[in-house]
């Protein structure tokens, strides 16, 4: 009994070659928990799509890289693909970056944002591979225009394989910040002219590349890709148990009362699964707070809305989640499940761990 992923297979590979014919030079992103779908799963699934590439001009290169999030999570892509591996967390001079297996060491890009990073990695390391990241509007990592010109020589040690620039989701377009990040890596006089970068419109990289016709461009994508087609994924619990109740009934760890006649329902999936600890998702619209604040309206007076639906209608908590199984309270009138049966449930994939996933 568990929380499970289904995937119809079919329009879930017509999707990412779709994606991947309309990008050439696709790195495709895995990392954290592979997006619901786990790390070897998506490794497996890059290296189909480079073994599927289309003819079409500027695809010889796609899913030739896969990026990862951490070294950490190198070993479990490592064997399932067989490219190059492109690490977005920038190297320092210390922990797992300097862990690197000694076989797959070649295959390695390491993503680099300070100019002290660079010569130390390179004194470890004479023949690495790496990116040299720009910081950007997000101003999370990354040099500026000026360190990066400052760099000299050491940019023709090793092997540059170009500059990366990681961009915010919600800002408008973001072709005005890249067409000056650009600029900066032509000033610096880099012996390279690739850019990596993510978080762009299938139109802005268009413009792009029409505007930067000798520079080749390598979108990173992982969300739009992997989580793109989201009515071929469903996501199922499975009511494990059914009890009646009358209002005042006591039930559940902290022997709450039944606030009503009705039905509670013990379903698969808690907390270690990830369900109610979905991350904010940072959305900033009238909606979004109006929903926020309906939930905590809700959670004041007992109830929190669940992500668990029942023939179309999210049901409400009974008690906070559980580590692998959640209570819902199910009123008077509607309709009961069988123990058995399957109920929808909505996630945010990236926050979700699922017991299986299967690809029908």
């Amino acid at each position: 009994m568990s929380l499970d992923l289904t995937v119809d297979g079919d329009r879930w590979r017509e999707h990412l070659r779709a994606v991947a014919d309309r990008t050439p030079g696709l790195v495709p992103v895995v990392k954290g928990n592979g997006y619901g779908f786990g790390l070897g799963r998506l490794a497996r699934r890059a290296q189909w799509l480079a073994d599927h590439r289309s003819d079409a001009p500027g695809s010889e290169k796609t899913a030739d890289t896969l990026a990862v999030g951490t070294y950490e999570e190198l070993p479990e892509v490592a064997s399932r693909f067989d490219g190059s591996l492109l690490v977005l967390t920038p190297w320092r001079p210390f922990g797992a970056a300097l862990e690197v297996d000694p076989a797959i060491a070649s295959r390695v890009v390491h993503t680099v944002s300070r100019p002290e990073d660079l010569a130390a990695l390179l004194e470890r390391q004479p023949d690495a591979r790496y990116v040299l990241e720009l910081v950007t509007s997000m101003l999370r990592h990354g040099m500026t225009g000026r360190q990066l010109r400052e760099l000299g020589g050491l940019t023709s040690r090793g092997t540059l394989e170009g500059v990366a620039l990681h961009l915010p989701l919600a800002q408008g377009s973001h072709l005005a910040q890249v067409q000056r990040l650009a600029t900066d890596m032509v000033s610096a006089g880099l012996p390279s002219r690739t850019l990596w970068v993510s978080h762009l419109t299938s139109d802005e990289l268009d413009r792009l590349r029409s505007s930067y016709g000798d520079f080749e461009i390598r979108p990173r994508i992982g969300t739009d890709l992997w989580l793109g087609a989201r009515d071929a994924l469903r996501v199922t619990s499975t009511v494990l148990d059914v009890h009646p109740v009358e209002r005042g009934d006591v039930f559940g760890y902290r022997s709450r009362t039944a606030p009503k006649a009705g039905h509670l329902l013990v379903v698969s999936g808690g907390t270690a699964h990830g369900i109610g600890l979905e991350a904010p998702t940072g959305d900033q619209s009238l909606k979004a707070r109006a929903a926020t604040l309906a939930r905590g309206g809700l959670d004041a007076v007992g109830f929190v809305r669940s992500p668990f639906s029942i023939d179309g209608k999210q049901r409400l908590f009974a008690e906070p989640p559980h580590m692998q199984a959640s209570m819902l309270f199910l009123p008077a009138g509607a309709r009961v499940p069988e123990v058995g049966d399957r109920i929808d449930v909505r996630v945010r994939y990236t926050a979700t761990w699922f017991d299986r996933v299967e690809v029908v």
